[in-house]
């Protein structure tokens, strides 16, 4: 028996009803083009993409018998970071910015994978730092969709140097 195939995505809020099945994947594992998937229930696809797709909690496989397999953000080892004063955290999410590292931003804290070079500078920059385990859901970034990879900023360019 081949297992179905899945050609394409339906965004968060472009599909609706109950989705006959789930998968809950971790944030670069979110980051998909071709490869065999299978959901909660034991579903089991072949992901067969034109290009590779950065997907997002709510999106969905579109599998081609018609049923929707619904896309979770898996929970994952993540750093809490957090600040004194309210303005510290802009800087620090400056810093983690200017490294191009995916960041969760929320009022209170700053959410990235654990990095332990990253927590050293951190720490040094006065960051309150507390290893979690939860859901990854970082910003998608200027240039595509949900991913920060690659580096492409058009016709200009710059120095990450001071």
């Amino acid at each position: 028996m081949s297992l179905p195939a899945c050609h394409g995505i339906r965004r968060a809020g472009a599909w609706s009803g109950p989705a006959s099945g789930r998968i809950a994947l971790t944030y670069e594992a979110r980051f998909v083009r071709r490869k065999r998937l299978e959901a909660e229930d034991g579903t089991a696809f072949l992901l067969d993409l034109p290009h590779a797709e950065s997907l997002n909690h709510g999106d969905a496989f579109e599998l081609s018998d018609g049923r929707l397999i619904e896309v979770l953000a898996a929970p994952e080892p993540l750093l809490e970071i957090t600040a004194a004063a309210p303005g510290e955290l802009t800087r620090l999410a400056w810093h983690i910015g200017n490294r191009h590292t995916p960041c969760q931003i929320a009022p209170e804290r700053l959410l990235i994978a654990r990095d332990p070079v990253l927590a050293d500078m951190l720490r040094r920059l006065g960051a309150g730092l507390r290893e979690i385990t939860a859901p990854f859901t970082p910003e998608g970034g200027a240039y595509g969709h949900g991913r920060t990879h690659g580096h492409d900023h058009g016709q200009h360019g710059h120095s990450h140097d001071p």
